[in-house]
């Protein structure tokens, strides 16, 4: 697999990880590990955040919302929507359709000069100014 150094998570390919999915774990799993061994840089919108917590908090696991808090602010560099993210997501959705948290998650990342955006949406795999890798694809 390409060596890439600036990684761009989606929020499916983190619940994919964090859930322990029997199958698409041991994908993202790569690339999480690239991560926290310091070989490469996560990257990843608030609305990674946004889409994480409403479940547990949903559900009252107070306990997940702070697990899953600690993970993102650990090893994940979080971009905040700023008015470059903002201009390059709505550049997105005018060129390829995409819906606002998909737009946002590729603008982040196109952003931080990630070199791939890891996720399980297929669909997204047309944009042209990213590498987009669907786990199931792997």
């Amino acid at each position: 697999m390409v060596d890439f150094r600036r990684i761009g998570l989606d929020t499916n390919a983190l619940i994919y990880y964090i859930e322990e999915h029997p199958v698409l774990m041991k994908k993202v799993e790569f690339f999480i590990n690239k991560i926290e061994d310091g070989d490469a840089i996560g990257i990843t919108s608030y609305v990674t955040m946004l889409e994480l917590l409403v479940k547990p908090m949903r559900e009252g696991r107070f306990d997940l919302v702070e697990k899953y808090r600690t993970i993102l602010s650990g090893k994940l560099e979080m971009v905040p929507l700023d008015e470059t993210v903002s201009i390059k997501a709505a550049e997105l959705r005018a060129k390829y359709g995409f819906r606002t948290p998909d737009a946002i998650q590729l603008a982040s990342v196109i952003h931080k000069k990630g070199d791939v955006f890891i996720t399980n949406d297929r669909g997204l795999k047309r944009i042209t100014e990213i590498k987009v890798l669907a786990l199931e694809d792997i």
